[in-house]
């Protein structure tokens, strides 16, 4: 799976939370550092989980780039803000996966599966 978030310690507990599950985790804390991860991997890509708010671009506009590149890939938005504000300020669409921040992680390893098992 594809982890961004631009808050490095976020990104780091986040990247430790989902690997002690299992999961292989490329981390990026840029949306064009994850968009060059997700070109260079070799292997097979599940799951985007991404920030809402990011410098460069959004997680919309990630999703968007991620998608065209990997078909198929699954999302799964995380957000300090509520989803009803950024759906309203068309950040992303209402009823996409979202997790709202801050999360424990059994909450995170949780989500990630329904959204992988979806």
């Amino acid at each position: 799976m594809l982890l961004v978030e631009d808050e490095a310690a976020l990104l780091d507990l986040g990247k430790t939370i989902l690997e002690d599950q299992g999961y292989k985790v490329l981390a990026a804390q840029s949306p064009l550092t994850a968009l060059k991860l997700a070109s260079d991997h070799a292997g097979p890509l599940d799951l985007l989980v991404t920030d809402v708010i990011m410098p460069e671009m959004n997680g919309r506009e990630l999703n968007q780039a991620v998608i065209a590149a990997r078909p198929g890939v699954k999302t799964l938005f995380m957000s300090g803000y509520p989803a009803e504000l950024i759906a309203h300020h068309g950040v992303i669409d209402e009823g996409v996966n979202f997790l709202q921040k801050p999360f424990t992680a059994k909450v995170l390893a949780s989500k990630v599966r329904e959204v992988l098992d979806s």
